[in-house]
């Protein structure tokens, strides 16, 4: 048996969770389901990242404290998660007493061993607000290309990348006032001197071969040193032994795994914490992102545990962004879809399982096509996989009082279907859901085709085809039963209903190859109904009602 930690890129708290957040935990939550069916311990853990000026400045515009603000959004995103059949055994914050003690231990570990100094940096600060700006909060002109309101790290016109004091004519969006040059102490954190090791880590199979490629230019340029501080004011924690210096959010961030982790096993019994992140550690650890975040994740986080002496990451999953109709996702438009909203017209199952065909192994972007949402799962996983159940249940409960045959009709067919259980798992190992969706799915075709070739309907009251007809529809329900074995990381609530209507208990991995014989089921009811495409619209127009409350 593995021993499996698994954690999602944290949620940053200062909105709703989104179609963005659910692609990633539909992602991780399916691996994890995986997992543990196939028997293995998988533990997944999670936390919203709480830190920031962003935290601090959305507390001040509600008139309240980031305290007050970030623990009813804490609570709203683990309910979203929830709702969505998001398997967490423990949803967290970055704001708690774990993740200080972790943050500090880290960072005294690592000072103490020389890999942390200070220096004087020149920031934009805003005279009126009395803060220094952060580049998003920044504007002006371009110091390559002189196109106006450009913010303080990169041009939209040119692409260049810059440091907000090159900007021209600098405004801050806080006050609108002209911010001035001020210096001050920064902690930083001696990345460079892991280049060697970051360079080795980064070539194994910790992370996908486009990541590594993209790795290979950052190291190849040269690493320079990491700025882990921000200045007060800050919703933060405060750095040992300073004075109005607080950890950067990218600091103590990843922190929060371990935090939440920590948590958890503090509520556990017989979970050891140690077992899993001390450096010796046989125990895995998968972190599941997206590629905007893999800088902190594939240089920066290795290099911090590696050290403050704790163990490393066993692999860093990184997905493409995703986008809706080929454009970025847009409230305007509709299509920046919030959890709570779709759950308001749509059942969650039709977004996971939708999400299922498109995760692929690699970095490429997703783009979620609304028509093809509806065909998916109206014809792939209603008009296929599900009428096996109901064109066979009939049969079998109105002609042989709800009991399955004795014997497997066709060895042939039921080898197939059992048999791509090991395949079918090596996919969802390897992250390629969309093959296994696939490959589900021809077997469901293939099934449907035995029925339909052998046509039950039509001698289901011939006395000499009895056997037969028993023997098919009995096939019918074993290869069905099979194909929910494989899509039950995907679609566990319709597993559920499957579990209840076959009278067989929870489903694992190994059900997939033991046919039921001589075993009585239930009576047949709609297990996930067809989707509606006037319910996207309702989902499309509430989401555009949300941008523009007068529309």
């Amino acid at each position: 048996m593995r021993r499996i930690l698994v954690t999602s890129a944290l949620p940053y708290a200062n909105g709703a969770i989104h179609l963005g957040h659910l692609f990633e935990h539909i992602q991780t939550d399916i691996w994890v389901r995986y997992q543990r069916m196939a028997g293995n311990e998988c533990i997944y853990v999670c936390a919203d990242d709480a830190h920031g000026t962003a935290t601090m400045l959305l507390a001040e515009q509600s008139g309240t404290t980031p305290e007050a603000l970030i623990e009813p959004l804490r609570r709203a995103h683990a309910d979203d998660f929830r709702r969505f059949h998001i398997s967490h055994d423990n949803y967290y914050s970055t704001h708690s007493p774990e993740n200080e003690h972790y943050a500090t231990l880290i960072y005294r570990r690592l000072a103490a061993k020389g890999l942390t100094f200070t220096g004087e940096v020149e920031q934009l600060y805003d005279p009126e607000r009395g803060l220094f700006l952060a580049d998003r909060h920044v504007r002006g002109t371009c110091p390559r290309c002189g196109a106006a309101e450009q913010p303080g790290d990169n041009c939209d016109a040119c692409g260049a990348t810059y440091d907000a004091t090159e900007l021209g004519a600098p405004r801050s969006l806080m006050s609108d006032a002209a911010p001035v040059r001020r210096a001050s102490l920064h902690y930083f954190f001696d990345l460079p001197q892991f280049t060697d090791y970051l360079k080795e880590w980064t070539a194994s199979d910790a992370v996908q071969p486009e990541v590594t490629n993209k790795l290979a230019e950052w190291l190849g340029a040269g690493l320079k040193p990491w700025d882990i501080s921000r200045d007060a004011p800050y919703f933060g924690f405060r750095i040992p032994d300073t004075e109005g210096k607080y950890f950067y959010v990218w600091m103590d961030a990843p922190i929060g795994y371990i935090a939440s982790f920590r948590n958890l096993c503090d509520r556990t019994e017989g979970l050891s914490f140690e077992d899993f992140w001390d450096p010796g550690s046989s125990a895995e650890v998968h972190h599941f992102i997206g590629k905007d975040i893999v800088n902190f994740h594939a240089l920066f986080w290795p290099s911090v545990l590696t050290g403050a002496d704790f163990r490393t990451p066993t692999k860093v999953h990184t997905h493409g962004f995703i986008t809706v109709g080929g454009t970025r996702m847009s409230k305007s438009r509709g299509t920046f879809i919030n959890a709570a909203t779709y759950l308001d017209h749509l059942d969650p199952e039709y977004l996971r399982f939708y999400f299922a065909t498109k995760l692929v192994p690699n970095t490429d972007d997703v783009d979620v096509n609304l028509d093809d949402f509806v065909q998916r799962v109206n014809s792939d996983l209603v008009g296929k996989v599900v009428n096996i159940a109901s064109r066979c249940s009939g049969f079998i409960a109105r002609q042989f009082d709800g009991k399955l045959a004795g014997a497997i009709h066709d060895p042939e067919l039921w080898g197939e279907v059992s048999g791509a259980a090991g395949r079918i798992g090596e996919l969802y190992e390897s992250g390629d859901v969309s093959r296994a969706v696939r490959e589900i799915t021809a077997l469901a075709d293939r099934t449907n085709a035995y029925i339909a070739d052998r046509e039950p309907w039509k001698h289901a009251k011939d006395p000499e085809r009895r056997g037969e007809v028993h023997g098919v529809c009995s096939l019918g329900i074993n290869a069905f039963r099979a194909l929910m074995v494989y899509l039950k990381p995907i679609l566990p609530a319709m597993a559920g209903r499957t579990e209840a209507f076959l009278n067989t208990g929870e489903l694992t991995w190994a059900d997939a190859g033991t046919p039921l014989l001589d075993h009585a089921i239930g009576k047949f009811k709609p297990l996930i109904t067809r989707m509606d495409r006037k319910d996207i619209d309702k989902v499309v127009d509430a989401t555009k009602a949300e941008a523009d409350p007068s529309h």
